[in-house]
């Protein structure tokens, strides 16, 4: 798939539509690997962050949530892009596998959501496969106890492997394992966990088509969210305007 090297990182060139038939070609043909869905913070802790650079070049796809990547991205004369939110993606998967009785796992960081999440879909998509459901201890997980964690997912027999741990522990995680999940496609969607179960309002849709889902949230966590939004947001477009266009 054609990409557009952002900062670092490679965008792929595709829609919510293309990025939903080009994972269910790539779980039909079991080629397993990991997703990463980036925004300009994730693009910009990966600027600064060798590791977490080579992780995203390692990854099969790095989708476009966010859409100040979709408007760089057109400006650079890519006009098929269009923006791959992680809530819908989800939706587009679940409601699209339901067909050929996709399995999904979901993990998820933050005790009892995977199980929400799973619920929530069940009900709005009937015949959803729900391949399994868990969550990491808080902290540090040895070796052993990761060890059993994948044993359980490879004895699910997943096809997806839903990943909420946030940025950028998610990618690592995925770059980390995926090789012991062969066959497996691993997605990292982050806060869309928190959407789909209703935990975190998502932005009206002119909101989201407005490019103003930052404001959103940022007025929903400010706390959390102050520093990435009116710190690394401007960086972001400033980095653009001066060394990042091609």
């Amino acid at each position: 798939m054609t990409s557009t090297d952002i900062l670092g990182t490679p965008i792929a060139i595709t829609d919510l539509a293309g990025a939903t038939a080009h994972l269910l070609q790539r779980v039909a043909a079991r080629e397993g690997g990991y997703i990463c869905l980036r925004d300009a913070h994730g693009i910009m802790l990966a600027r600064r962050d060798p590791d977490l650079r080579a992780i995203h070049r390692d990854a099969a796809m790095n989708l476009p949530d966010g859409m100040p990547l979709v408007h760089v991205a057109r400006w650079r004369g890519h006009r098929a892009i269009g923006r791959v939110a992680g809530t819908d993606l989800v939706e587009a998967l679940v409601d699209a596998g339901r067909g050929t009785a996709l399995r999904h796992y979901f993990y998820v960081g933050k005790p009892g959501v995977a199980e929400r999440m799973a619920a929530t879909l069940a009900r709005r998509f009937p015949g959803l496969v729900v391949a399994g459901c868990a969550s990491p201890p808080f902290g540090e997980v040895d070796d052993a106890t990761m060890a059993e964690a994948l044993a359980a997912i490879v004895a699910a027999r997943a096809d997806m492997v839903w990943v909420g741990l946030s940025t950028p522990k998610q990618e690592r995680w995925m770059h980390r394992h995926h090789r012991a999940l062969p066959g497996m496609t691993l997605i990292g969607v982050g806060a869309a966990f928190d959407f789909v179960t209703g935990e975190v309002g998502r932005a009206p849709r002119w909101m989201q088509c407005a490019t103003l889902e930052w404001l959103h949230r940022l007025l929903s966590e400010p706390g959390r969210l102050w520093r990435r939004y009116l710190l690394l947001a401007p960086r972001f477009a400033w980095l653009i305007l001066t060394e990042g266009a091609k």
